[in-house]
């Protein structure tokens, strides 16, 4: 849906991580709850027959971090939007609620599409290391442009992660440990994943961002 000929206030909100979720039909992953993470906004990919509405195949849960949980309005809480960043100031136009409140989180730092569920179709190319190496170049390459992205858009980026840089692990999910992947040699983000059989879970976290979470997992209801 294209929304470039509309006033702000004729958009609609975007869906919410339960609507995403309903709409995948089968259970999706994300942080364990805790206070440094509030759930921010949702992702999705999908396919749609005959034009159809689209089915998603992925759902990717993004997060609000924040450094002091105690007291949201700690300075110490708020992103380094630079100089030049616009929401800095105020919107020359009258905004609806939900996008006055977007611009207020998109003050604090954020984990970008960092939780992704996505269904299984096709097992021959479909593996947990093909999947969690896709979401880690997939987060490289749009939240670290500018420390790993050469040429312009989309350009091409730097030392991209490839399954030989996958290890067994483990991790929590839902109080027990379940067997998984991680990527642990990449100096930006440190990836974790796991087969659940008819879905795979990937998460990649910002390493500066690792101190402040716990890397923990559950069901979402």
């Amino acid at each position: 849906m294209h929304f470039a000929d509309r006033e702000p206030m004729d958009i609609p909100p975007p869906p919410t991580v339960d609507t995403a979720a309903e709409m995948f039909g089968a259970p999706v992953i994300g942080f364990l709850a805790q206070p440094s993470l509030s759930e921010l906004g949702v992702g999705t990919v999908g396919s749609s027959t005959n034009g159809g509405q689209a089915t998603p195949e992925s759902v990717a849960i993004s997060y609000t971090l924040w450094k002091n949980p105690k007291d949201h309005d700690d300075p110490a809480n708020l992103a380094d939007l630079g100089e030049e960043s616009s929401l800095k100031q105020e919107p020359s136009n009258p905004l609806p609620k939900w996008m006055l409140e977007f611009r207020k989180l998109a003050r604090y730092p954020s984990l970008w599409e960092a939780v992704t569920t996505t269904r299984v179709l096709d097992v021959e190319w479909q593996t947990p290391e093909s999947v969690l190496v896709a979401h880690t170049n997939h987060i490289l390459m749009n939240t670290f442009r500018e420390q790993r992205v050469e040429g312009g858009f989309p350009g091409t980026l730097d030392s991209p992660v490839t399954e030989r840089h996958v290890e067994r692990v483990s991790f929590p999910l839902d109080g027990v440990n379940v067997p998984g992947l991680r990527i642990d040699s990449d100096p930006h983000v440190y990836s974790v994943g796991a087969d659940l059989g008819d879905r795979i879970v990937t998460a990649v976290v910002a390493r500066d961002y690792l101190p402040y979470i716990t890397l923990a997992f559950q069901t979402r209801a």
